[in-house]
């Protein structure tokens, strides 16, 4: 059974079956109740494809990963937003298609895309300062909702962010109150938005309790375990070393760990940590009590609300922009203490 045979047995047109289907307002409930019923007399399931061809839309939603050499999109947060998204999806009867593209043939995709009507619409993921996606999107007219902001683009779009800036003067003031002085950053790429929001709320916070920034005691690079390890070594094998540090992800804290075990420094007595993004689906903070003290943030629920604004978008193009900002809690761990001496 497909759209065309329960379009003719029930003599009308496939427009207006799919659009019975699928719940749009301008079909009347005495047609909609008579569709659902021969649907499920003639054992009819709509699959995405059919739904395209009858009502001029794919019922598919767009991810574009760049195949970068300045930042890996692929990783475990990446995951955990894809898995949040597919829940909107399925529940709204789209498809998810991602797709890899190298950096410099990005425009060209989004360009191809549109032309072919391969998708409804597109999130974007790992927005820079100047990211330029937004006002290609823009003036492509494809609808688009971006995981993050662009702290220096110049124009109207959809975003839902994190509220980085206040997650991390929350971290900071925390390892403050527990007198700390010597607080280290190991963060992500500042070229990227939410990593850019997180050294400007740590420098202020630190600047405004008449604290000192000491530039070696930060770092900035993909938030691998191994770039946090490495970051950590390097910045605890001076004899003058952090007693805290600021962690951007749990990939680099984990990294941070390792180097303070290896130092033969206790975690939460002698060093201090604090990470943001611990509530990860595939790398939990701990069992009944966390390991570390975080900022969280539900990556996979982010996921869930960027999917049903873009959904949103998608059904009223006329709506201006959404924007939705999630704030994260200071979730208390072992990983904390007071500076050394208190």
């Amino acid at each position: 059974m497909n759209l065309k045979k329960l379009s003719d047995h029930l003599k009308l047109s496939q427009t207006t079956v799919s659009r019975a289907l699928n719940g749009y307002p301008e079909v009347s409930e005495k047609t909609r109740q008579r569709v659902l019923l021969a649907a499920q007399e003639m054992n009819y399931t709509p699959n995405a494809r059919a739904k395209g061809l009858a009502t001029g839309r794919a019922h598919a939603i767009g991810h574009i990963i760049p195949v970068s050499n300045q930042h890996e999109m692929v990783n475990p947060v990446f995951g955990d937003f894809l898995s949040g998204a597919g829940v909107s999806y399925a529940a709204a009867g789209y498809e998810m298609v991602i797709n890899l593209v190298e950096d410099q043939q990005q425009e060209s995709l989004y360009r191809d895309i549109c032309a072919r009507r391969s998708v409804d619409g597109i999130i974007v993921h790992g927005p820079t300062m100047d990211d330029g996606r937004i006002k290609l999107l823009n003036q492509l007219g494809l609808p688009f909702v971006v995981h993050g902001r662009a702290s220096s683009v110049d124009a109207r779009y959809s975003w839902l962010d994190t509220n980085n800036a206040r997650a991390f003067e929350r971290a900071s003031q925390f390892l403050l109150d527990l007198g700390h002085r010597k607080i280290a950053l190991v963060n992500g790429l500042e070229h990227m938005d939410y990593a850019f929001r997180r050294r400007e709320a740590y420098c202020k916070t630190l600047e405004n309790s008449g604290v000192s920034i000491n530039p070696d005691w930060m770092s900035s690079d993909e938030m691998t375990e191994i770039n946090g390890y490495l970051s950590a070594r390097r910045m605890l094998d001076t004899p003058d070393h952090p007693t805290a540090f600021l962690s951007s992800s749990m990939m680099m804290a984990i990294g941070i760990r390792r180097a303070i075990h290896e130092k033969g420094l206790e975690l939460g007595r002698d060093v201090s940590i604090i990470t943001h993004d611990d509530d990860l689906g595939y790398l939990k903070n701990g069992h009944d009590v966390p390991i570390f003290t975080a900022t969280r943030s539900s990556v996979r629920e982010a996921g869930i609300r960027a999917a049903e604004m873009l959904i949103s978008l998608i059904r009223n193009p006329a709506q201006g922009p959404l924007t939705e900002i999630l704030e994260a809690e200071l979730i208390i761990g072992a990983s904390t203490g007071p500076a050394p001496g208190r």
